[in-house]
């Protein structure tokens, strides 16, 4: 369960693999790029989600998921992020963040990367996947960051070109982990169209916004889904401690 409410100071540190030109350490902080933070106990929460969800997958043999919420600013591309860098941060583990949500894509900002191309040139044919994704300056972690587009997102979602996209990335990255940040599943029908093409499905509910029936209703519309689990964020209960003595 994921607790993102609690106010921590931070501590700036040097991220292994992270070159000055891609990502600084503040910017990653100021964004809410916990992982590989010193001392911030939040990090641990993913390293044990990482676990859990890693070990579902290679279980049933599965390479991709979706990010989803209910609502939107649950905090998906929070928890998106911070995940797929805690799974990059195993040995030998590489992994492909997506950045799905076409009208309001945030993930390459908020690893503070710059880019001007993305995941609509290659719907588009204007690039290849090899052209479109780029290093994250985070090891094992490869970005085909989101460009906001005038095309009609659920259109796009569901054009040929989107599955045959898919089915290439879940190719070329077979011996890896391809995380797809979507939208959230009231915000519009993109989720919804996503989801036969990908594996399974990890839900962030907001703790203290979403209520029993929104819940309910987001697991209705995911029934035919596998479901790793859900993530409760933004909750306002203080972080588990432990000590050893």
């Amino acid at each position: 369960m994921i607790k993102n409410a609690v106010d921590l100071s931070f501590e700036t540190v040097r991220y292994p693999g992270i070159t000055h030109e891609n990502a600084e350490a503040d910017v990653l902080l100021n964004n809410r790029v916990i992982m590989g933070t010193a001392h911030d106990p939040r990090a641990d929460i993913f390293r044990v989600l990482r676990t859990n969800v890693l070990r579902q997958l290679r279980q049933n043999r599965w390479n991709s998921f979706v990010v989803t919420s209910a609502t939107p600013g649950a905090g998906k591309t929070f928890v998106s992020i911070n995940l797929a860098i805690a799974m990059a941060m195993e040995e030998g583990q590489n992994v492909l963040l997506v950045d799905a949500a076409l009208k309001c894509p945030n993930v390459g900002r908020s690893l503070g990367l710059s880019f001007d191309v993305g995941l609509i040139d290659c719907l588009n044919g204007n690039l290849s996947l090899y052209e479109a994704s780029m290093n994250s300056g985070i090891e094992r972690l490869q970005v085909l960051p989101g460009r906001e587009s005038d095309s009609n997102a659920s259109e796009l979602i569901s054009s040929r070109r989107m599955q045959v996209l898919i089915r290439e990335i879940k190719l070329r990255y077979s011996s890896g982990i391809v995380i797809f940040d979507l939208p959230s599943l009231f915000a519009a029908d993109e989720a919804l169209l996503f989801m036969p093409h990908v594996d399974a499905a990890l839900l962030v509910v907001e703790d203290g916004r979403n209520t029993p029936d929104e819940l309910q209703h987001a697991m209705y519309i995911l029934e035919d889904t596998n479901l790793l689990g859900l993530v409760l964020n933004k909750s306002r209960q203080p972080l588990p401690t432990h000590q050893y003595g």
